[in-house]
């Protein structure tokens, strides 16, 4: 249990003790349920442009990508051309990645040609039963939910969404509770 206290005196996650941002973000977002097209593609993108880096780094540039992505509208953002990702290039407020740009633009499209609305498609491969994790070792990078949400997302269109990223959106918005015992939010 004292792995688990911040310097604050609250039990967390470790991770979510390493910095304050991600202690806001533990206790504020991560793992809560979420729902909404423009609140599940925020979602989905920022996991796809963290591939790679820190999720710190998302973190501290996510206004910067809400300015950049029309506060990820995703009809907006399928308008996107070749000028709109010439100017993404440039913006150092957000991950300067030309192949998770395109992704961005292309999974907005891919969500205008969707037949079910994204919310009900993404919370379909939320487990029926989950085991909480007694520690951050216990929790997995990939599950059969994940690895049959990426499958999915691909057969629809979707690019750059693998099963380490589903389940990282997975656990992001709540579709499974990843909050270790003795966490405070730990359910």
């Amino acid at each position: 249990m004292s792995e688990l206290l911040g310097a604050d005196g609250v039990a967390r996650c470790g991770w979510g003790n390493s910095t304050p941002d991600y202690a806001a973000y533990h206790d504020e977002e991560w793992g809560v349920p979420l729902h909404g097209q423009d609140e599940l593609y925020e979602r989905l993108c920022l996991e796809s442009f963290q591939s790679g880096l820190s999720w710190i780094t998302i973190l501290r540039k996510r206004e910067g990508f809400r300015k950049a992505f029309k506060q990820f509208k995703p009809a907006k953002v399928a308008k996107f051309g070749d000028a709109d990702v010439e100017r993404l290039m440039q913006d150092a407020s957000i991950v300067r990645n030309r192949a998770k740009i395109l992704a961005a633009i292309n999974n907005a499209r891919a969500i205008a040609s969707l037949d079910t609305p994204l919310d009900d498609l993404l919370w379909s491969f939320a487990p029926s039963s989950h085991r909480r994790p007694a520690s951050m070792a216990d929790v997995p990078a990939i599950t059969d939910e994940s690895k049959a949400m990426a499958k999915e997302l691909k057969k629809r269109g979707f690019v750059f969404l693998g099963p380490t990223t589903c389940y990282a959106l997975m656990q992001a918005t709540g579709m499974v509770d990843d909050h270790v015992k003795g966490c405070f939010r730990a359910a």
